[in-house]
């Protein structure tokens, strides 16, 4: 077989219609567009979001006000409450990786925040990008220590 042997599948190509060749062609006259109206028209075709008359549908959702703009240099957080925690073994350190193994994190790249929600019972070595001063008093009375990590150096 050579490359001109080749021919596509029977019955796969049909011969493209050529509309308004007279009557005796079966698409003379109208073409198929039936008679009058918008879609017998050249160039007659709606806008993307029209709906016959309706309420367009982004018209129908509520207007959104004073939200203002998004700031660029905005953090995304993880937030771990303290109450999260109760998996880790006593003496153990808490770092991102830690947290990611123990599948807390939403996102690996943003950084940890500590939060205060809950009790801690075990004393841990927490190191993390920001901890919440009621999350510190909490973890250094059960014993443990916090180690603050600098946001640059997310994993």
């Amino acid at each position: 077989m050579k490359l001109h042997d080749l021919k596509p599948q029977e019955g796969s190509k049909k011969p493209r219609r050529r509309l308004g060749r007279g009557i005796s062609a079966g698409q003379g006259k109208t073409a198929g567009r039936g008679t009058k109206g918008q879609g017998s028209r050249s160039g007659g075709s709606t806008r993307l979001y029209h709906q016959g008359g309706n309420l367009p549908f982004f018209r129908r959702l509520p207007f959104v006000r004073g939200k203002g703009f998004t700031p660029i240099n905005s953090v995304t957080y993880n937030e771990i409450n303290l109450d999260q925690l109760s998996g880790f073994v006593k003496g153990s350190e808490v770092s991102p990786e830690a947290l990611a193994e123990a599948r807390l994190l939403r996102d690996r790249r943003h950084p940890v925040a500590i939060l205060g929600r809950g009790e801690i019972k075990v004393a841990l070595k927490i190191r993390a990008h920001r901890v919440t001063s009621g999350a510190r008093a909490k973890i250094e009375a059960a014993g443990g220590s916090v180690e603050l990590i600098e946001t640059g150096s997310t994993n």
